[in-house]
């Protein structure tokens, strides 16, 4: 019975150590030469431009119904995509011509872009973050000129803007305010403001005040649910954790939509357990940041053992980076749910390089 978890803080601590458990040995268990880690990466991607385009179908056909892919699957996107890229270097050091390998990138990587901001405008700025991240840690692994210049940001910023414009006037045009960017700031500054006091009056080092939530007296004042696993989780495993189903889609909003990751945490489970989830995080990118350095020296040395490792952790660790930056900054929904479930497997496709097996 000590194994079952008590409440919604316990059961993530449990899944997050069974799943950073399961990856390490994969990890370790299975031969990873870039070949197959750029086969792998390239299946992935090209299968998540398929569900991001249809997901943007979704939204312009009457019949069917969006999913919003983006959540779970858009930090994927960045792993696939970044390790895609991170594998090309290596393949130039072998002599492989890798015009049309770069061609077929450069599709994905616009697929997922259109497709992506189509479906959601927070993932955008996910994906501008992970690919600028990528980039960048390619480029110091392989001492090439910096992918950061001004002119290169100046471009980046006006294709946003450009794109939202595009997805305001589509919006307005069709009357679909779904995709509308001035919806979405519109409905943020509506409830931020309001959000922001609920928590920061409510919230204590260990939990928050029970009589805060919207269902008063069935609150348990710490892991009430605003963070958890997706619910479909714990029903299937029958455990008595506080749901709230239609309560949750429709007040949970105010927390869960509206407020950066820092205080969705912070009021579901106190300061105390937000101090140690964001020690947890600065470990996770400090490790990957020292062992990319290791896996580089290594290079140098002309051990081409890691190459495959290498362009999985530089994958690995800008989508982590980057669904931390916009879901702790910007929108909890990021890493809650079932993105939470991406978010942990992020972590631990990070922290499994930190094991090497000999063979």
């Amino acid at each position: 019975m000590a194994l079952i978890a008590a409440n919604h803080l316990t059961l993530i601590l449990e899944f997050a150590i069974l799943i950073h458990i399961a990856v390490l040995l994969l990890v370790n268990f299975i031969p990873l030469s870039y070949s197959i880690v750029f086969l792998l990466s390239i299946i992935v991607g090209s299968g998540i431009t398929l569900i991001f385009g249809y997901d943007a179908l979704c939204l312009l056909v009457p019949f069917l119904s969006h999913h919003e892919f983006t959540h779970p699957y858009g930090p994927i996107a960045i792993l696939a995509v970044v390790t895609s890229w991170a594998t090309i270097p290596f393949m130039e050091d072998q002599g492989v011509k890798t015009s049309s390998i770069k061609l077929l990138l450069y599709l994905i990587t616009g697929g997922i872009t259109v497709f992506g901001a189509i479906v959601h405008r927070d993932f955008l700025i996910m994906w501008v973050l992970g690919l600028v991240v990528g980039f960048f840690i390619i480029n110091k692994l392989f001492d090439k000129e910096s992918f950061i210049t001004p002119r290169r940001i100046i471009i980046l910023v006006g294709g946003l803007l450009l794109l939202f414009g595009v997805m305001e006037g589509i919006a307005q045009l069709l009357n679909m305010q779904i995709i509308s960017p001035l919806a979405r700031i519109y409905r943020m500054n509506l409830n931020q403001f309001s959000s922001l006091k609920l928590v920061i009056d409510n919230t204590h080092l260990w939990g928050h005040n029970a009589n805060a939530t919207y269902w008063g007296n069935s609150s348990l004042g710490n892991s009430d649910g605003y963070i958890s696993l997706p619910l479909t989780y714990i029903t299937s495993l029958g455990l008595p954790y506080p749901l709230f189903y239609g309560i949750l889609v429709t007040k949970k909003d105010v927390i869960d939509y509206f407020l950066p990751g820092i205080f969705g945490i912070g009021f579901d489970f106190g300061y105390v357990a937000l101090a140690l989830i964001i020690l947890f995080i600065l470990a996770v990118i400090i490790i990957g940041l020292v062992i990319l350095r290791k896996y580089k020296e290594q290079r140098h040395r002309g051990n081409k053992k890691y190459y495959g490792r290498e362009a999985l952790l530089t994958g690995s660790l800008s989508a982590f980076i980057a669904q931390t930056i916009l879901g702790l900054f910007i929108i909890t929904r990021t890493i809650n749910g079932s993105a939470m479930v991406t978010y942990l497997l992020l972590s631990a496709l990070v922290l499994a390089h930190v094991v090497t097996t000999k063979r």
